[in-house]
């Protein structure tokens, strides 16, 4: 079967190559109303897909915007990603996902393999951005836009979440509800670099408790990210004698890890033990008991981010959004997400 090139189109349609270009590319010089109707009418008679491989070499930019997170399995990033396609769809943009399992050599792989597929801008979801990919990032002239973790660079984008605000709210919320020592469950204890969102979430619980006049001394725990090894992690810490009355953790998949830790041990939430989390994923509202948990507008932080990635600049102003760090990070709100699990009766 021949292809159908655009010289095709253009004949069908009684116009120019170049006219037929500016239609399927949405530009970059006006068509009227007319010959934007015979171009698509040619375009679905004869079947015709641009080639988007040429058009990158000949435009050095793709329709792709390149997407590295640390593991899409985990419900956080998931949503996450998904949000993100969403927005980048409604700019007609498609997105490629990398992996990087935490791991830095990975980032630097997708980072690599992303830039030579030329994709239009790059969205980083990272927990600690390590000097090697930093200065990976400082070298290309591709777009970078960091979510779900600050930058000291003035030359990278930023989406974030007030990480700090948010997990002070949870931990005084908790010694609210009488307890005198609240534990936090933080991320494993190498992994807590600066910038790194569990590390902020880490830094509002001290806050919290040290506005509360309480101590902080052997309440802070180290446990994976994911809801699997946490469990292991909070079997341990549960069944010590001096187990804490109330726990904030630092991610909801952690805390949902601790809600089957306790439920195995005949630990009862919230009776003996009150749970709050942090990321407001949709499985928590699903525990049992529902969780606690802090949350902010992921769908308006991945428009920003894509706004960001193609653009410099969001469209629109989101409510609550104050910009920083000279017009390079998007700070979007926390919010406190009360259910069962820190002892508050059920909300109807």
């Amino acid at each position: 079967m021949t292809k159908v090139t655009r010289d095709d189109v253009a004949r069908r349609a009684g116009t120019s190559s170049a006219v037929v270009s500016y239609v399927v590319n949405n530009g970059p010089r006006p068509v009227s109303a007319e010959k934007r109707r015979r171009v698509l009418e040619a375009v679905s008679e004869l079947g015709y897909r641009p080639d988007r491989v040429a058009q990158a070499m000949a435009g050095r930019r793709t329709d792709l915007l390149g997407l590295i997170v640390p593991d899409a399995r985990q419900p956080f990033f998931g949503e996450i990603t998904h949000a993100l396609e969403r927005a980048a769809a409604d700019r007609g943009k498609m997105v490629l996902v990398g992996n990087s399992d935490y791991q830095e050599e990975r980032e630097i792989h997708y980072l690599h393999a992303f830039l030579g597929m030329r994709v239009s801008a790059l969205i980083l979801v990272s927990l600690g951005l390590g000097d090697r990919i930093a200065a990976e990032l400082d070298t290309t002239d591709t777009r970078v836009v960091l979510m779900h973790e600050r930058s000291a660079s003035p030359r990278k984008f930023a989406v974030v979440t007030d990480d700090v605000e948010g997990a002070r709210l949870a931990t005084r919320h908790l010694l609210q509800h009488g307890h005198t020592a609240v534990a936090c469950v933080g991320g494993p204890e190498s992994a807590l670099l600066a910038g790194d969102p569990v590390a902020d979430h880490v830094e509002g619980w001290r806050k919290a408790m040290a506005d509360a006049g309480r101590s902080t001394e052997g309440l802070l725990f180290h446990a994976p990210y994911n809801r699997y090894d946490s469990y292991e992690a909070a079997l341990r810490m549960l069944a010590a004698p001096d187990r804490p009355t109330a726990v904030f953790c630092a991610t909801d998949d952690q805390a949902i890890g601790l809600l089957r830790a306790a439920r195995e041990l005949g630990v009862d939430v919230p009776g003996e033990l009150a749970v709050a989390g942090f990321d407001d994923v949709k499985e928590a509202a699903m525990t049992d008991p529902p969780l606690t948990t802090v949350a902010s507008d992921r769908e308006a932080m991945a428009r920003t981010a894509v706004d960001l990635a193609l653009d410099g600049e969001p469209s629109g102003a989101a409510p609550g959004t104050p910009v920083l760090d000279g017009n390079r990070t998007r700070r979007f709100p926390s919010s406190l997400v009360i259910r069962g699990s820190c002892g508050c009766p059920p909300r109807v």
